[in-house]
């Protein structure tokens, strides 16, 4: 018996990430990141001062000590910002409703797989009494936080383990260009970033706007949890194709390794 446990543990946690990251690989998009940038740049995917949330999610290294730590909710933080931007509404001039109700309502939005096409307006889960996420996270932040569901999941999701891969710069190129071009069409792309075989980084971040930095460089601006009031930076370093920490809170590592997350079924 512990046997054939082991046997389903490889693959379920091994093999079929190997598996996803090649069909992945296969049917993503071939155009360059050098082809994506000569496209036209419509601008920001999102408005960062009103689709964003107000609180953050704590560091366990930065905030520790902390009697309310509010950590590892980086991943569920990110993924809801897309999930309101899909399938929510907001009504400020209807009457605000109760912590409770407020609750049930962001379950409503994030219990919906992000990756699905958003909802036609009338369709939308209507949140009354605000005109924006960043209001209604600001105001009603402990009903937002049950609203969220749990975040173990997020955790232990199988596809990070594709971490432990080898991942050639060329990969990473390909992220970058990927990134571009959903950007360019007005969606944006939430990243696992790691520094691993190190451990000092392991955290989510949404990109949702870029700009070039000539020929050797694109910052991605991003939005990050533990930072709620000020974008973050990331730089692809265009010579080396690799991603590094341009400003982002709390981060000092030489470079990362950046990976979509939430963008269809399987990853």
């Amino acid at each position: 018996m512990t046997g054939t446990v082991v046997l389903r543990g490889v693959l379920v946690f091994v093999l079929v990430p190997v598996v996803v990251a090649l069909v992945s690989a296969l049917f993503a998009s071939r155009a360059s990141l050098a082809d994506v940038l000569g496209r036209r740049h419509p601008g920001p995917a999102l408005d960062f001062g009103a689709e964003t949330f107000a609180f953050r999610n704590d560091s366990r290294i930065h905030h520790r000590g902390k009697p309310d730590l509010y950590s590892n909710w980086c991943f569920v933080i990110a993924r809801a910002v897309v999930q309101f931007q899909r399938f929510a509404r907001f009504e400020p001039r209807a009457p605000r409703v109760s912590a409770a109700e407020y609750a049930v309502l962001v379950r409503r939005v994030t219990r919906r797989k992000a990756w699905r096409a958003p909802l036609a307006p009338g369709d939308r889960v209507a949140i009354p009494g605000f005109a924006s996420l960043r209001e209604l996270t600001a105001a009603e932040t402990d009903a937002v936080k049950a609203g969220l569901g749990g975040r173990v999941w997020s955790l232990v999701h199988w596809t990070n383990w594709r971490l432990v891969y080898p991942h050639p710069r060329a990969q990473q190129e390909r992220i970058a260009a990927e990134t571009v071009a959903e950007l360019q069409a007005g969606r944006p792309v939430q990243w696992l970033i790691s520094d691993f075989p190190r451990i000092a980084l392991n955290h989510s971040v949404l990109a949702y706007d870029y700009e070039p930095r000539g020929a050797g460089a694109v910052d991605f601006i991003v939005f990050d949890p533990n930072d709620p009031e000020a974008p973050g930076t990331i730089r692809f370093d265009r010579r080396a194709r690799r991603f590094r920490p341009q400003q982002l809170c709390g981060v000092d590592v030489p470079h990362l390794r950046a990976f979509r997350m939430y963008y269809s079924r399987l990853i």
